[in-house]
């Protein structure tokens, strides 16, 4: 990837685990997806209970929106991810499922991950917010 974005992690912060504080992107497209939810083409819920299962089938709502923009995972400059939990194994699960599946290199830029008590769809436990430095083509 060229200069057009750079991740960083300044001196006087913690070093995150994967992800960077800080990501600046050169003027251009952007595009910010909607929260990608755990529901199949047909508007199911998927994996009820399950947050494992929720965040693939998460992943793999984000990947068809990414390329509904012609971008790709590591275009991801800003990741917000929605946990309906409070234990950090839950949050933890979900980080592991996001950072080990194809999405993975979306979450090098600046991420964010949250304990939430509610979600919009009933029984849903996880959501991830998208904003995508888009290449100079159009899609």
């Amino acid at each position: 990837m060229s200069d057009e974005i750079v991740r960083r992690n300044p001196a006087g912060l913690h070093l995150p685990p994967g992800y960077h504080h800080v990501t600046v992107v050169a003027a251009g497209r952007t595009a910010y997806l909607a929260g990608q939810c755990p529901l199949d083409e047909d508007g199911n819920l998927v994996g009820p209970g399950n947050y494992a299962a929720q965040a693939d089938q998460v992943a793999v709502n984000a990947m068809i929106a990414l390329d509904a923009v012609g971008a790709t995972p590591g275009r991801v400059v800003r990741a917000v991810i929605y946990v309906v939990s409070e234990a950090r194994e839950d949050l933890s699960l979900v980080w592991e499922v996001f950072t080990g599946s194809m999405l993975g290199p979306a979450f090098t830029s600046a991420s964010t991950l949250l304990g939430v008590s509610r979600l919009g769809f009933d029984g849903q436990l996880v959501e991830l917010d998208l904003t995508v430095a888009l290449p100079d083509r159009a899609p």
